[in-house]
């Protein structure tokens, strides 16, 4: 495997190892960028010329991951070429609320045949992350895995992209699909974050819209709580998620507030949080996020067997937040675990959508740092 790197920065165009070189060779391009710098028509049109045979992949996000660091403002753009293995790429418009049959029609594009993994980026905001990645892992054959996230814009929480082989579009669902026996991927996802204060019973929602806590309207029991946080809404949920627990303990899970819905004082959430289930705000701090980044490398690692050529994390957006000025240490985190050989490339999303270990189930993570790591043997 070969992999090379181009950053867009305030700066201009860089080659962080030198000139590129891989051009024809490359089979795809991962790319991650600010939604200002992403939308500038020169750069989809400047990758497509220096990888004209590439599949280009990539989305807007709340922050870029490269190198040793996590930053704004940026577009990383991840070269990669393969020896022995194949890709194949795949893309489609969501419609609303058409989540499933989206997914559906995503996985269907993808030969069968040698498949092993899949990783997909989708729309990050007018979406219901718990049924994409249900459609995602029904539609996925026997045996393949996958990984991949939600776009972002900043702390905005406006507007998302994906670019699917053509300029950044919205709404939109695309993916990769990589086959063959040589291709080897490791995958983990961790989080840091604890539960506190009243445990709550959602006694009121539908899909991804909470409506009531207790009988009370869930928009201003979440406003009471958070105090003087409340002013930043949406954004400021993000510093307390919400924990989610089915009644029989068996099923537990992060959400994070999408938006508002003010006429009916309710919260939407990226994905489901089901009326019957409990809930409780969470928090964090620096030492628990910076260990969560590092126990997710180590893990991936240990799926994987060894090392890794190229390492892709997603991490939310809510987790930068909450690190500020030291967001970079998570990264460096995943860094000392991995060793200096493997490339880094990702982004932080308003989602992160990773497999199971030891199953093909699919769960959308909110508040996590999710790694996945690739060698070619």
């Amino acid at each position: 495997m070969q992999v090379e790197q181009i950053i867009y920065d305030s700066s201009g165009r860089r080659n962080p190892a030198g000139a590129p070189i891989l051009s024809n060779k490359a089979q795809f391009v991962l790319i991650f960028g600010n939604k200002e710098q992403l939308l500038q028509p020169h750069i989809y049109e400047e990758l497509r010329q220096l990888y004209p045979a590439a599949y280009l992949l990539g989305g807007t996000t709340a922050g870029e991951i490269y190198e040793d660091m996590a930053t704004d403002g940026t577009v990383s753009a991840t070269a990669v070429s393969m020896e022995r293995s194949e890709v194949r790429f795949a893309s489609v418009a969501i419609e609303a609320g058409q989540y499933i049959q989206a997914a559906a029609a995503l996985i269907d594009q993808l030969p069968t045949q040698g498949l092993r993994h899949v990783f997909v980026l989708s729309e990050g905001i007018n979406i219901n992350g718990s049924k994409l990645v249900d459609g995602l892992s029904h539609s996925l054959p026997e045996g393949v895995t996958l990984s991949g996230g939600l776009a972002g814009d900043g702390n905005n929480y406006q507007e998302t992209f994906i670019l699917a082989n053509a300029r950044p579009q919205r709404d939109r669902l695309a993916a990769i699909g990589f086959y063959g026996a040589h291709i080897h991927f490791g995958y983990a996802s961790q989080g840091g974050w604890s539960p506190f204060g009243i445990e709550r019973l959602i006694t009121r929602s539908q899909d991804n819209i909470l409506y009531t806590f207790d009988d009370k309207p869930a928009l201003a029991l979440y406003r009471q709580y958070l105090g003087e946080y409340a002013e930043g809404l949406p954004a400021a949920g993000l510093y307390f998620p919400l924990m989610v627990r089915s009644p029989d303990y068996r099923h537990t899970f992060i959400r994070t507030i999408q938006r508002l819905n003010e006429e009916q004082d309710a919260l939407v959430f990226s994905g489901d949080v089901p009326q019957g289930y409990y809930s409780k705000l969470m928090r964090s701090n620096f030492d628990r996020l910076i260990e969560g980044s590092r126990e997710a490398a180590r893990q991936s690692l240990e799926m994987i067997g060894g090392t890794a050529e190229l390492a892709i994390l997603v991490s939310c957006v809510g987790r930068k937040l909450v690190l500020d000025q030291l967001t970079s240490e998570e990264v460096e985190a995943g860094r000392r675990v991995m060793g200096k050989e493997t490339i880094f490339t990702g982004f932080y999303s308003y989602g992160e959508i990773l497999s199971q270990p030891a199953s093909t189930d699919c769960e959308l993570h909110n508040q996590t740092m999710t790694i996945t790591v690739l060698r070619e043997e």
